[in-house]
């Protein structure tokens, strides 16, 4: 029998289709996957036949929910730290290459979208999103930081949103994504396949348009107040301090995720989101992200993490640093050094 190919890369009219195609796995992106759509995009970027890109995913639970972090693991746990740090600059130059598309760059997306899944989508031109879209960032609870550009994207959003969700790893629905300007429009799921085929067929992005529904109430705008009053703090030490002095639901349920995740990525996301605002560059966010991430199957706490959620999935992480007075201004100040190896840096190919 065989075996399905991971991505699907073609060439439909006027369009340069991507499909992830590991549903079994939630289409985590594995180094090949990476690989191709690289690759597709340098080649897209000079055919003046192709006129948008188009990238969409198989199956119904997920988009993408990341990066192919099994492997990862069992490199590192075999002394072998290189292949993360590859793994990283490949992930992140694709990254750039979205953000940087010089035409019109359409993501599909449905179900669950999270991690890698978002660098693979988020940063294009045109971002829709089904109405059974499930978004997150959730790395600090494994020992890692909203990283593939996202500190700028959670930078972007508005207020002191960005740090609420990037230390926290709160999902959100379709509305709370277009109220935090983490997608453009919403269509119903049921008429995804009319949209793709009306894509493909006329290569404009325009004709999302048609199919747009009205975002609705975003819940989470309830907790704007909460979350200013709190995720705007200063320091990662005064936001945690401030949690623990509320005396409600809200407070209860945000203390208990910042209790279950690593305080040491806490720290590193915070800044790294808080950078991305102030200077709005892409490949700046993801050059901060990877002098974090090409260290952390090393000297964070990412092994452990991935242990706790993926391997023996007993949700019950060992941190190294359980408190945030554990851990060393030495380590902290490490993570703004260069990467081993060299800083991520992002030239385009000639065109």
């Amino acid at each position: 029998m065989t075996e399905e190919p991971e991505i699907l890369i073609r060439r439909q009219g006027r369009v340069g289709h991507i499909t992830l195609n590991r549903p079994k796995v939630l289409n985590a992106l594995s180094p090949a996957m990476i690989e191709a759509i690289s690759n597709a995009l340098s080649d897209w970027a000079r055919d003046r036949d192709i006129a948008m890109v188009l990238i969409d995913a198989a199956g119904e639970r997920a988009f993408c929910a990341g990066g192919d972090i099994n492997v990862l693991y069992e490199r590192a746990i075999a002394g072998d730290h290189e292949f993360g740090r590859a793994f990283w600059r490949a992930e992140y130059r694709m990254n750039a290459q979205i953000a940087h598309f010089p035409k019109p760059f359409v993501a599909l997306v449905h179900g669950i979208v999270m991690g890698g899944g978002v660098g693979v989508s988020l940063h294009g031109s045109h971002r829709v999103v089904a109405d059974t879209v499930t978004f997150a960032m959730p790395e600090c609870a494994i020992g890692l930081i909203p990283d593939v550009g996202a500190s700028l994207l959670l930078g972007r959003t508005p207020e002191h949103f960005g740090e609420f969700l990037g230390l926290t790893g709160r999902r959100l629905d379709a509305a709370e994504m277009v109220h935090c300007g983490l997608a453009d429009q919403i269509v119903a799921a049921g008429t995804m396949d009319d949209l793709r085929a009306a894509l493909l067929e006329s290569g404009d992005p325009a004709e999302a348009k048609k199919f747009a529904v009205d975002p609705g109430h975003a819940a989470i705008a309830a907790e704007k107040s909460s979350i200013n009053a709190v995720f705007g703090l200063e320091t990662i030490e005064l936001i945690h301090e401030a949690l623990r002095a509320l005396d409600n639901d809200w407070g209860a349920e945000v203390r208990g995720q910042l209790d279950a995740g690593s305080v040491l990525s806490q720290h590193i996301a915070l800044s790294t989101i808080r950078k991305a605002r102030r200077h709005g560059s892409v490949v700046a966010a993801l050059r901060d992200e990877f002098r974090f991430t090409s260290r952390a199957t090393e000297r964070a706490e990412l092994i452990e993490g991935i242990r706790a959620a993926v391997i023996d999935k007993d949700r019950n992480p060992q941190w190294r640093y359980r408190t945030l007075q554990d851990v060393p201004d030495a380590l902290l100040s490490e993570f703004s050094d260069k990467a081993p190896g060299g800083d991520f840096s992002y030239l385009e190919r000639p065109a």
